[in-house]
């Protein structure tokens, strides 16, 4: 090829990147200005968590409509909750998207005392009688299991570790489904892998009482690795990144991350995620918007991400992906059918 149609061909390379990169956006029903607002908990918007993840689907919409503009508040104490969420009421905002269970309270008072401004929570149920409220929430313990299967199988001290920031319902299933995939893998091999840091039976653990202390994360990791964790589960945002300091520092260690893709999100330290547990919270945040804007939207109910829909899954790291014995994944790749048609259970029987 000539030096003359190289440079035709690059011409044209480029300006086909040029065209494709300003394509059009589409535009939302009605032509109208769309304004989607997230109020994040004290995590912040880049909590590598919920907040993150919630974000990720207010840009998704930004980018893929011409005429959506996107907003967030950060919450730096608990009473910035009604605060914030008020603050969007005023602005008008046609979707208030709130982040995490500790929002409910403040959401629900907002929705019931403003039935005409429409509100979505992440990762909490709803009340059925609060029309303009939609809740969310997810099959993790499906992921966990997965993840706990995973770990099980991975240990070679025979001890994995797990704790939570807050314990309730929507943290517990992630330990729950956790230290069930521990007990099938024990059933199905014989073996007797522990799990530190949760009682199943009690419904008790290791909590930090908070999702922000680091260095609370720090002492959670030393506390369970000197005991015998090889592998620990922080359900706890961004309070792991002091657990995966820890692995880090001493060299040893793997953690099971949550929510999104650690092995990304946190990826100077890749070396010692083992997986993540993934909660696709972005998928709802979008379908939440895009109702708004079809006239579709309907609250009183709440929209499940599972295994089946792709909702939550569980994503094994890219540094760790060909370390892991070919039966074992192939063992954990088995279940996924078996947890979608029910023939496993992922949370105990109560």
């Amino acid at each position: 090829m000539s030096k003359k149609m190289l440079v035709v061909v690059s011409v044209l390379v480029l300006a086909a990147m040029v065209l494709s990169s300003c394509a059009p956006k589409a535009v939302a029903p009605g032509g109208k200005t769309y304004k989607f607002c997230e109020v994040t908990d004290v995590g912040g918007i880049d909590d590598k968590s919920f907040n993150a993840l919630g974000w990720a689907g207010m840009e998704a919409m930004k980018n893929k409509y011409s005429n959506v503009e996107v907003k967030y508040l950060e919450s730096q104490q608990q009473s910035d909750y009604e605060v914030n969420i008020n603050a969007f009421i005023a602005e008008k905002c046609d979707l208030i998207v709130s982040v995490g269970f500790l929002l409910a309270d403040a959401t629900m008072a907002a929705a019931k005392a403003n039935p005409d401004v429409n509100f979505a929570i992440i990762d909490n149920n709803t009340d059925p009688t609060i029309t303009n409220l939609r809740g969310n929430y997810s099959n993790i313990a499906e992921a966990t299991f997965l993840a706990g299967y995973l770990s099980a199988g991975m240990s070679t001290t025979g001890k994995v570790g797990t704790y939570v920031g807050i314990l309730f319902p929507a943290t517990q299933a992630f330990m729950d489904g956790y230290a069930m995939g521990v007990a099938k893998y024990n059933e199905v091999h014989g073996t007797a892998v522990e799990v530190l840091g949760w009682d199943m039976a009690a419904q008790e653990g290791l909590a930090t009482g908070n999702f922000e202390s680091t260095d609370d994360g720090r002492k959670m990791a030393e506390t369970l690795m000197d005991e015998g964790a090889d592998i620990i589960m922080p359900v706890a945002g961004p309070v792991g990144i002091g657990s995966l300091a820890v692995m880090a520092e001493r060299g040893s260690g793997l953690l099971i991350g949550v929510d999104q893709d650690w092995a990304v999100t946190q990826a100077s330290s890749a070396n010692f995620v083992l997986a993540s547990a993934l909660k696709k919270i972005d998928v709802f945040v979008v379908d939440s918007c895009e109702a708004v804007m079809n006239g579709t939207f309907k609250g009183g109910e709440d929209y499940a991400l599972t295994l089946a829909n792709g909702g939550v899954g569980l994503g094994i790291s890219s540094t760790w992906e060909s370390k892991i014995p070919a039966d074992l994944k192939a063992e954990v790749e088995a279940l996924i059918p078996q947890i979608i048609a029910g023939e496993i259970a992922v949370m105990p029987t109560r």
